[in-house]
């Protein structure tokens, strides 16, 4: 097995990988940096312009409107998603039951294609047709909030059917890791004395920091690729009011067809999910070096 460990065959084993990865990823990411300088529309001759195109996205109020819609979806991720998840995983570990059956239902949202989740939530949320505000009228409240559609609640609602749909694959994650943990420390704490809550508190958080770490990355690099639930709710409107990151830059290289500037939009979103997931995998580990 010596020819395993050679250079020459070390790299034949990683080349038709390595081939892949450029083709998809690291190609992509020059094509869009370099259109992100130019005015290229699709049609005419394309022209270097520099800066051009991100001085005018530091201008744009629906660029900084999406990116702050980004941002509330990212804080209902973090901070709601995976405390739920966690939450649940607990729950559902202490032998419930019927926990295996919770399981499978919390979960199916998870393998269902975001642009249908966002037609079974349109019936829920339509401020007009929508199961939400008949039940608020069945009861006799007379308002009809705009849950979608609307300049102030699209966000959030955007921000929750998002849980809805990953807290299945969140809580899946922190389950297999409280089933991974010694049973023997648990029983052993048991004996001492240990409540369930010191349990939770002083044993199993600990001992699930990388697994915490690994959703944390998972949820957040997620969330800058949101798109289809946004596309299927509100279309982005009224007037780019409900946009995220994403969806932004798909209306203005799609069909406004400034490819030029959707370019630019595309490496700024790369830039802010790289810099994101970076900074949470930065802070794992200096969690883990600091235990």
């Amino acid at each position: 097995m010596n020819w395993l460990t050679t250079r020459r065959h070390f790299a034949l084993l990683v080349a038709p990988a390595l081939l892949l990865y450029s083709l998809y990823m690291i190609f992509p990411i020059l094509y869009s940096l370099f259109y992100s300088v130019t005015d290229y529309d699709g049609v005419s001759a394309t022209a270097f312009t520099g800066l051009d195109n991100y001085r005018h996205m530091a201008d744009d109020p629906a660029f900084w409107t999406s990116l702050r819609n980004t941002g509330i979806v990212l804080g209902i991720a973090l901070f709601l998603l995976i405390p739920l998840g966690f939450l649940l995983a607990v729950l559902l570990s202490g032998g419930v039951r019927g926990s295996g059956a919770l399981r499978a239902l919390v979960f199916a949202p998870a393998i269902v294609a975001p642009i249908l989740v966002g037609l079974v939530w349109i019936f829920i949320l339509d401020p007009q047709i929508g199961l939400l505000n008949a039940f608020l009228l069945a009861i006799g409240v007379p308002a009809h909030p705009q849950w979608i559609g609307g300049p102030t609640l699209s966000p959030y609602s955007i921000g929750f059917v998002y849980l809805w749909q990953q807290i299945g694959f969140v809580l899946t994650v922190f389950y297999a890791g409280l089933r991974m943990l010694p049973r023997d420390v648990l029983e052993a704490s048991s004996l001492d004395g240990a409540t369930r809550w010191q349990q939770l508190r002083h044993i199993q958080v600990p001992m699930l920091r990388e697994t915490f770490g690994i959703v944390t990355a998972l949820v957040v690099t997620g969330v800058f690729k949101v798109f289809e639930l946004v596309y299927a709710l509100t279309g982005g409107g009224p007037v780019h009011l409900s946009e995220v990151l994403v969806s932004y830059m798909y209306h203005v290289t799609f069909t406004t067809q400034q490819y030029g500037y959707g370019m630019a939009l595309a490496v700024v979103v790369f830039a802010v999910g790289a810099l994101a997931s970076a900074a949470t995998f930065l802070g794992n580990r200096e969690k883990r070096s600091g235990r």
